[in-house]
């Protein structure tokens, strides 16, 4: 591998989509990546990527950009669905992957790729990058050193503003099919549960209700009306592995003030992590704030920034990116890598399961 790991994007339409706001400003703020390829559909927005990102080498077919010789990371950022075929050419190129989050359409899927990933040996990363904020860490670290005690419950809620109004734009339409597994309860939940997770251990038991509040929506830009069929709103409440309880409403379609709050009581005190003036794209998309309790009152601890990068959705992905680095050359483990992505499946299938039942669920996750 070169002195600096060099990037192939699948997925890199120059003129919109996560790639171009998240991954591209992401890898040119770090000094240890270098994009070398990207791949499209179409040769002529491959070359148009490639000459608006950087990159000497263009694709429309992503097996021929992992095996390039010129490239040691594969980032796969398109559509759920096309997720298992190109991490799978990737992996058997025997490059490194970055996948976004959900890894997969199915926990099978996801199983798969894991296994597949540790036997060529493979570094591997699922883009769950909200673990990676700052305040996340901090907030963490002073749960694992006692800062409130005993943790006896959380409260979690979550609301995005898409689909506010009654009305999406285009490229979210394929998110309103449970089909394509990228909905609410799939990117919001994930996101927002996995982050819960990463504070306080594992959810080992749970009930849960789902439901479609906004069955219909209007596309933006054309006036269609298409039908939704995934679940706009998730309410939970469950217990950690530790005793604690926890209670979660997550949902978008919000009219005013999207925001994240994860509060968390102890015996010893409170803390929270809340979204900022920037809050309606969730907890990995946030500005965070990071607040503890002294004599029954809230107040911001400061937390400083390890990585700055400018732009709200580039941040926490570089900060990924960077812990995947680090991991690649030095053999830890400290970006979350497929086997946390298949954790946070099984859990979204306990999710779906309580949910088909009416029941409370064990959720099993070996």
């Amino acid at each position: 591998m070169a002195d600096r790991i060099r990037v192939g994007i699948i997925g890199a339409t120059p003129e919109r989509g996560w790639a171009a706001r998240a991954h591209v400003p992401a890898l040119r703020a770090l000094p240890d990546h270098v994009i070398t390829a990207v791949g499209t559909t179409r040769e002529e927005s491959a070359r148009e990527a490639a000459r608006a990102f950087g990159a000497e080498h263009a694709f429309t077919d992503a097996r021929r950009l992992a095996e390039h010789d010129e490239v040691d990371l594969v980032a796969v950022t398109v559509k759920v669905p096309a997720h298992a075929a190109l991490v799978r050419a990737a992996i058997e190129a025997g490059k490194h992957v970055y996948c976004e989050w959900p890894l997969a359409l199915t926990t099978d899927e996801a199983e798969s790729l894991a296994e597949l990933a540790d036997r060529a040996g493979v570094r591997h990363a699922v883009g769950l990058q909200a673990r990676h904020a700052p305040e996340i860490r901090q907030a963490r670290a002073l749960l694992a050193g006692g800062r409130v005690g005993r943790v006896t419950s959380a409260t979690v809620y979550a609301a995005r503003g898409k689909g506010a109004g009654g009305r999406v734009p285009a490229w979210a339409a394929y998110t309103l099919d449970r089909r394509n597994g990228a909905g609410t309860l799939e990117v919001a939940a994930g996101h927002t549960l996995d982050a819960l997770e990463y504070l306080l251990g594992d959810l080992t038991e749970l009930s849960a209700r789902l439901s479609v509040q906004r069955p219909r929506q209007i596309v933006e830009e054309t006036g269609e009306e298409i039908e939704a069929t995934g679940p706009d709103h998730l309410l939970l409440n469950g217990t950690l592995a530790s005793g604690a309880v926890v209670s979660a409403h997550v949902h978008d379609a919000k009219e005013t003030d999207g925001r994240t709050r994860i509060e968390i009581a102890g015996t010893d005190g409170d803390l929270a992590v809340v979204s900022g003036a920037h809050g309606p794209g969730g907890v990995q998309l946030s500005e965070l704030r990071l607040l503890t309790s002294r004599d029954g009152r809230w107040e911001e601890t400061p937390v400083p920034d390890p990585t700055p990068v400018p732009g709200i959705e580039a941040r926490n992905v570089a900060r990924l990116y960077a812990a995947l680095a680090a991991d690649i050359r030095t053999g830890t483990r400290t970006a979350p890598d497929f086997h946390a992505g298949v954790r946070v499946h099984r859990l979204l299938d306990a999710v779906r399961r309580s949910d088909e039942t009416g029941r409370r669920l064990t959720v099993q996750r070996a």
